[in-house]
């Protein structure tokens, strides 16, 4: 790493944070998972009350020594500076969720401890025997895990830190899906293991299944009763602490509310113009969308849509490199693939290894669906491949000895990269990649879906006001009911896909207004470049320096950007 320590001796700001990279792994192994440490792979966090204060009281005291750092001479270059306000401002967003008791009661169908779990196993490398007698270890130490969370929940309970009921519902449906009837997941997942362990496999499946079962049971039996008059409603004050620590910036609920709304407007003229020319006559976007879901381009095959979208990734990183990115090798690597049973709806990607050894993953969850329409895969895979998350979260770790193992992997902002993500899909439209009006009507509503995101996510939170100019329910105040109706009426998602959605928001309050709030700041960053360079800005040499910062809040974003 090109950190040095300070010449009067102590760690700078980049070490301090390397430093906490290395805590934080011994105190959670899926971080460590995440990162390619292979000592992990074994191992389970504790996700009990102890455990989630032994984090805590190590952001406490990585705060402490980076105020010591930055008074070291060398900690005011423009590197270390960056490097430790954005270790200031993720520990303190993330001790302010923690003192405030969100770990007690963290149930969500997309991000939990439960979930943690499950998604670290489709990380941990399966190469080689000892691979898979580490698998074996971790399958067993998933009792201890999850009754760590169970203590946690209690924990919540006795505090008056509730859940959402219809989280709690639908995670026990999860769990129903994961165990299984003839086979549970997790047999189904150690079932291409070598067969000198298949007696130790099986059993160790076995053990992680029973797990399930018990923390199915308790959760039936005796937290959603506990919690039934709960409410899926986090309100303002949960609200303002959970955006800043998915944005890494303090929000304006108001200012951000209206926005979304203007999106809204703004999108919506533009898709009934694109409608036209798939469906002449049609009433509505979403009836020619309905159109196209029937008659429109589609991929038939869950193996040939993985397929298939290897390839547009693999035709966009041929198409875009050197012309408005330069990739190292390394990061033009990625892969599709199929996500696991019973996950949330949402495809997702996952982050290189730190050593590449294991290379960046899109992952698109089925739904028991075998045919899949073009118009919406196309612009989801330009926002979760390429040039999206991957192009910036892979060159991130590509560029990690540069900046720090802190910057570019473990303090991830949400909204940044998700703004990316949406900034990449605009940029793919710009560029004159959405070759058809189907697929240019399927970006523009996936672009909706995220301008919707704001609205019903800040409106049910905040109980807000419909304005009159809506189209829906003018006058009335958001309810998780009205949101349902509102993404229902206005996606081509169906309705499974809707209903997890708007579960989603629910449980991760704050998170789903990121997307819009980041992609803005990324476009008002070109921008604001453009403006300074003239005639002389180059947008590949912008992209690549903008993608070689590392993780930043949206407080930080639009002015490095606007300098590069």
């Amino acid at each position: 790493m090109s950190n040095t320590t300070s010449p009067a001796g102590g760690p700078l700001p980049r070490q301090v944070a390397d430093a906490y990279v290395d805590a934080l792994v011994e105190l959670d192994p899926i971080t460590g998972t995440y990162l390619g440490v292979a000592e992990s792979s074994g191992k389970l966090p504790d996700f009990s009350p102890e455990g989630q204060e032994a984090v805590a009281r190590l952001a406490r005291t990585t705060l402490d020594r980076l105020a010591e750092a930055e008074a070291r001479p060398g900690a005011d270059s423009a590197a270390e500076k960056v490097c430790a306000r954005l270790l200031r401002e993720r520990l303190t967003a993330e001790l302010a969720v923690h003192d405030a008791g969100e770990g007690l009661r963290q149930v969500s169908n997309l991000s939990s401890p439960l979930h943690h779990v499950r998604e670290a196993l489709t990380l941990t490398p399966t190469d080689t025997e000892s691979d898979w007698a580490a698998i074996a270890q971790r399958l067993r130490a998933v009792p201890t895990a999850l009754a760590g969370y169970r203590a946690a929940l209690q924990a919540g309970l006795d505090q008056h830190l509730p859940a959402g009921p219809l989280q709690v519902t639908t995670v026990i449906g999860q769990l129903g899906e994961w165990i299984g009837t003839d086979r549970s997941w997790f047999a189904d997942f150690t079932a291409p293991g070598p067969e000198s362990l298949r007696t130790e496999l099986d059993a160790a499946a076995e053990v992680a299944t029973g797990a399930l079962v018990e923390l199915r049971d308790w959760f039936r039996d005796v937290y959603a009763p506990a919690i039934e008059d709960a409410s899926d409603v986090v309100g303002r004050e949960r609200y303002a602490r959970l955006a800043r620590y998915y944005n890494g910036a303090d929000t304006d609920p108001e200012e951000a509310y209206a926005y979304g709304w203007s999106e809204f407007h703004r999108l919506l003229a533009e898709m009934e113009t694109e409608a036209e020319k798939v469906l002449p006559g049609a009433k509505t976007p979403w009836e020619a969308l309905a159109w196209c879901d029937e008659h429109g381009e589609a991929v038939e095959g869950v193996e040939e849509t993985r397929q298939w979208l290897q390839s547009l990734m693999d035709e966009a990183i041929d198409a875009l490199d050197g012309t408005h990115f330069e990739l190292a090798e390394r990061v033009r690597r990625v892969e599709s693939r199929i996500a696991p049973a019973g996950s949330a709806a949402a495809p997702y990607y996952t982050q290189p290894s730190l050593d590449f050894s294991r290379p960046g993953r899109t992952w698109l969850p089925t739904m028991g669906e075998t045919r899949f329409p073009a118009y919406d895969l196309v612009s989801t895979w330009y926002h979760e491949g390429v040039p999206g998350h991957h192009l910036q979260l892979a060159q991130w770790v590509h560029v990690a000895d540069d900046l720090s193992r802190y910057q570019t992997t473990v303090g991830i902002v949400s909204a940044n990269a998700e703004g990316w993500a949406l900034y990449a899909e605009r940029l793919m439209d710009e560029l004159g990649f959405l070759t058809t009006p189907e697929r240019r009507l399927g970006y523009l509503d996936a672009q909706m879906m995220r301008a919707i995101r704001v609205i019903i996510d800040i409106g049910m939170h905040l109980e807000l006001e419909i304005p009159a100019d809506s189209p829906f329910h003018p006058g009335e105040r958001w309810t998780p009911q009205l949101a349902h109706a509102f993404m229902a009426a206005h996606s081509s998602r169906p309705a499974d896909f809707v209903e997890s959605e708007i579960i989603r928001y629910q449980g991760m309050a704050g998170q789903a207004i990121g997307y819009k709030l980041g992609e803005r700041v990324w476009l008002q960053g070109r921008e604001a470049a453009r403006a300074r360079h003239g005639a002389d800005f180059d947008l590949k040499a912008w992209h690549m320096a903008a993608l070689s910062q590392g993780s930043l809040g949206l407080d930080d974003l639009l002015t490095e950007l606007s300098a590069l």
